[in-house]
């Protein structure tokens, strides 16, 4: 890709955030379950239809000063299978003890919108689209709304393809120049 075509990627991108004082960078973790190689088989502890957020991280960046100004992480304790898998636990490292002593997705959910009342003229962002689908899942199994419903949510993995050909190789060295370390690429205009 040539400089041009990133240079306008970055525009565009820059254009889009425009509209938003901040952007809410979101991590989940799910419940999850996986059938090793040198497993037996055996039925899955849990199905996707049935995952449920376990843990929520959030940081807050001020696309004005491009800082973080604020984090709100929490653990979730699970209703459907509040037993993590083994497989969940080496994945995530979230312990059993972490969502046993959690609060409820609805009640991190009220204290999520607290929380982010104090930034208005949001978006928000997530690497790929799990975590909105992951959202929207959960909001279905719990019958309320879905966490950040009303705003706007961007893709930072498609962000980061249309500007790098080497998504692959480099991925974990290009992550760290995204806004989830405060710094988002903004061409000057």
């Amino acid at each position: 890709m040539s400089i041009q075509a990133k240079l306008h990627h970055l525009q565009a991108i820059q254009n889009l955030l425009a509209p938003c004082r901040y952007l809410y960078c979101l991590d989940l973790e799910a419940t999850c379950d996986e059938v090793g190689e040198s497993e037996s088989p055996r039925q899955l502890g849990v199905v996707p239809a049935q995952m449920e957020t376990i843990e929520i991280g959030l940081v807050v960046i001020d696309l004005e000063t491009f800082e973080i100004v604020d984090e709100f992480q929490r653990f979730v304790r699970p209703q459907i299978n509040p037993i993590l898998t083994d497989f969940c636990k080496t994945l995530t490292s979230i312990q059993q003890a972490d969502v046993d002593s959690a609060r409820t997705y609805a009640e991190v959910g009220q204290e999520l919108e607290a929380f982010i009342a104090r930034y208005p003229d949001a978006a928000w962002a997530s690497w790929g689209d799990y975590d909105a689908r992951q959202l929207e899942r959960d909001a279905a199994l719990a019958a309320g709304p879905s966490l950040l419903s009303g705003l706007q949510h961007f893709n930072v993995r498609k962000w980061h393809k249309g500007l790098y050909d080497d998504h692959r190789r480099v991925l974990s060295k290009h992550w760290s120049r995204w806004a989830w370390f405060g710094r988002v690429p903004i061409i000057e205009g």
